[in-house]
């Protein structure tokens, strides 16, 4: 299921967002602070959908310090399938999500896995490889793509040297994410790409 049509078919990105980020952090507690900084949805966005929500008890309104907390209530009559719903969200390479993770640096490589393809049993969700990063842009870039897709991203970044000596040392970790599910955003190595052939084969 694509991003959009998730968003359609509850009315409205922000109350979509949030559905999807409660339903992938159960039994957390946040504050509508919390939620905006993480979504990157607006305050009052924010609160006029979780009000929303806390009503049809979607989630659960809760007090801490005399400030108000919300969480996913797991005793929601249809909180397992609207929980399957979002984790079949997939974000293909495709995706305008990955456009500001191409501006971190020189991106010689980005590959998606995890997360992004509903496949749990990836040890990561991407891999990046870029020379003279931006590290600040890298972090907004990240943030980004975490409040499209409701939960953190599990990601490895190297440069291009460390990626030629992986690849020489036939990491194991490559081979095992190459043989899963994935997809290219972007590749502009060589080398990685006469590596995949020679899998292949």
């Amino acid at each position: 299921m694509s991003v959009a049509l998730f968003e359609a078919l509850f009315g409205s990105r922000p109350r979509a967002r949030l559905i999807r980020f409660f339903t992938m952090n159960p039994e957390v507690e946040f504050s509508v602070t919390d939620i905006s900084e993480k979504t990157f949805l607006s305050r009052n966005d924010v609160l006029r959908e979780v009000k929303r929500l806390a009503k049809m008890k979607f989630v659960t309104e809760k007090s801490r310090q005399g400030k108000k907390v919300y969480v996913s209530n797991t005793d929601f009559p249809f909180y397992l399938e609207m929980k399957t719903l979002a984790s079949k969200l997939n974000v293909n390479a495709q995706s305008q999500v990955f456009r500001k993770l191409k501006t971190v640096g020189e991106v010689k490589l980005i590959l998606i896995s995890g997360l992004f393809l509903n496949y749990p049993k990836a040890k990561v969700d991407m891999v990046l490889v870029v020379n003279n990063i931006n590290r600040a842009k890298l972090r907004q870039a990240i943030s980004y793509l975490e409040a499209e897709v409701g939960k953190e991203i599990r990601f490895v970044l190297m440069n291009s040297e460390e990626l030629h000596y992986r690849l020489n040392m036939l990491d194991r970790f490559f081979i095992e994410f190459l043989e899963g599910p994935y997809e290219v955003v972007v590749n502009k190595v060589a080398e990685l790409k006469r590596f995949i052939a020679g899998m292949r084969k």
